[in-house]
């Protein structure tokens, strides 16, 4: 078993003994196994996956980097929402709204902050997805 913690600017998001955890890296995604060796990686966007008995839990996340030493886990990262916090209708209207800003305008600042929009929305739809493909196998 391994010791996971994630952690946000904001507050401790997640607290438990897992089997592994699949986390998307900027070199792809790796699966954190007990004993595995001594690692600290930069982590993007995307879908942490944690793996326990018999149940698989889902968290989107901004950025961040993670710690092993085999035995514990600590990731950092700039956000974090449980599948439980996602609402599908919110995220597809924060990817419509980003898509008309950056259909309609020129503003640099506001064309960025649309862009980092419409990645939450993916990554949160992607979640979703995951979840989704689970229950019906």
């Amino acid at each position: 078993m391994l010791h996971l913690k994630i952690i946000t600017p904001k507050k401790l998001v997640y607290e438990e003994e897992v089997n592994a955890v699949i986390v998307p890296t900027v070199a792809g995604e790796i699966t954190i196994l007990p004993k595995h060796a001594d690692l600290l990686s930069l982590l993007k966007e995307g879908v942490i996956t944690i793996k326990k008995e018999k149940e698989m839990e889902y968290l989107s996340v901004g950025g961040g980097y993670l710690e092993t030493d085999g035995k514990t886990i600590h990731i950092l990262v700039s956000r974090a929402y449980g599948q439980d916090e996602i609402n599908e209708d919110r995220t597809k209207e924060a990817m419509l709204r980003a898509q008309k800003i950056l259909t309609d305008t020129k503003d640099k600042q506001e064309r960025d902050e649309a862009l980092r929009s419409m990645k939450r929305s993916v990554v949160d739809m992607k979640l979703l997805s995951k979840i989704r493909r689970r229950k019906s196998s």
